[in-house]
């Protein structure tokens, strides 16, 4: 299927089954200086996006922990606007291409939408349900494959029913998707895929400005607040680029992140018995998922003034990569760092970024993913690889996670959790 095929071509652009474990070398950077020239890309022999986006032009790489949240926080040298030729001309203007004031007023107006008591609403009325039929699927068989069978689809559907777009159209998001955020695709098929998904979003405001509901496009139609500057709102326009971006971010990086947290926990049975045991544990579960394998390996900026990183100098017109995967893995901040271990001592990490550009999602992306474990665990039993899953691995470079779960478990207890 065409969905199908853009999805494989996104991951083989981004070094899925080509690089394994990229942290070794990472931290062997590092150790020499935490900021060097050149791309992470071209550190793997490989081309990345920062290299097809900026051809020809000096960039660095930030590694360490303190180094890659100075840059986050840094707005005033280091601008957001790294995404306008990736993302600007397909998506169209959103938050995260704006530096501030104007990524603040944006992000006022689109944040009442994901707030942590909108996000218990959509809880109950129907994110726990899309879990429960995605696992009465399968869970008849007594095995899965926990990627296609569960993870890829769940969080669009999820954000499908956010909202109020039909379940039937997820394959066209996710084709859409994968097409408008790999920029190895030509502009041709990226900028058709943008004005098809533009029309399509533009007929469904359209009607929720006629009869408004309490589903998210409503609330962008509705978003409005008074500053300084006056009466603020969200134009039609404005509201298509933020649900263009929006449906590639909820296709992408809750699937990667709920697959990389299960590969941690399956490949470490101790772990994953001690969270059957006892799901209070999810939540820090799920934190050193993120930490231990993020699904985004990097963010861009751009420096706009001449600044200094950690002593070394980056003058103006330089594409920064503040690489969050090898931050992440600091063995300043973290013993043991490449080792998954939900048990370690609680410290933010950076999976979601930091600053003003702090991920908007990151209470929806956190529920979303204690509502999956929760009822994975609740109705999989004995959940554990399969006897023949053979040599499974994460793998990946801009964008990393497994290719394949395959997993059994015992007769399902449906009296537990299911409801």
């Amino acid at each position: 299927m065409a969905e199908q095929e853009a999805l494989s071509k996104k991951d083989e652009f981004f070094g899925h089954g080509v690089v394994g474990d990229p942290y070794p070398s990472l931290m062997e950077l590092a150790g020499k200086c935490p900021v060097h020239p050149g791309t992470i890309s071209s550190n793997f022999g490989m081309i990345g996006a920062e290299d097809i986006l900026f051809p020809d032009v000096d960039q660095v790489i930030v590694l360490s922990f303190d180094s890659v949240e100075a840059g986050f926080k840094d707005v005033e040298n280091l601008s957001s606007c790294w995404y306008e030729p990736s993302l600007g001309a397909m998506i169209g203007r959103t938050i995260i291409e704006m530096d501030p004031p104007e990524h603040g007023r944006h992000r006022q107006l689109i944040q009442g939408a994901l707030t942590k008591k909108e996000m218990e609403r959509w809880e109950d009325d129907f994110v726990r349900g899309i879990v429960d039929t995605s696992i009465d699927d399968f869970i008849a068989s007594g095995r899965a494959e926990l990627v296609a069978d569960f993870a890829l689809r769940y969080p669009l559907r999820v954000i499908a029913a956010a909202c109020g777009l039909p379940e039937a159209d997820v394959d066209l998001f996710y084709g859409w998707a994968a097409l408008l955020t790999n920029v190895s695709v030509s502009a041709e098929e990226r900028l058709a895929a943008a004005a098809d998904f533009g029309a399509y979003l533009q007929s469904v405001i359209d009607e929720r400005r006629v009869t408004p509901g309490s589903d998210l496009v409503s609330h962008l139609v509705r978003a409005e607040f008074r500053d300084q500057s006056g009466h603020q709102a969200l134009n039609d326009d404005e509201i298509v680029a933020f649900l263009r971006l929006l449906l590639p971010a909820a296709a992408q990086t809750t699937y990667r992140t709920l697959c990389n947290l299960l590969f941690g926990l399956l490949t470490h049975p101790d772990q994953l018995a001690a969270l059957s045991a006892d799901h209070g544990l999810i939540a820090q579960a799920i934190e050193e998922g993120l930490r231990w394998e993020p699904p985004l390996m990097s963010f861009g900026r751009m420096a706009v003034a001449d600044t200094e990183i950690d002593g070394v100098a980056i003058p103006a017109g330089t594409p920064v990569n503040l690489i969050v995967g090898a931050a992440n893995h600091d063995p300043g901040r973290w013993d043991d760092a490449d080792k998954f271990d939900i048990f370690r001592p609680p410290q933010p990490h950076l999976a979601f970024g930091s600053g003003a550009h702090v991920c908007l999602g990151i209470h929806f992306a956190r529920m979303e993913l204690r509502v999956a474990m929760e009822q994975l665990l609740n109705r999989l039993p004995g959940l554990r690889l399969a006897p023949d899953a053979g040599d499974i691995s994460i793998s990946g470079l801009g964008q990393r996670s497994p290719g394949t779960l395959p997993v059994v478990f015992d007769s399902p207890n449906e009296e537990k959790g299911h409801r």
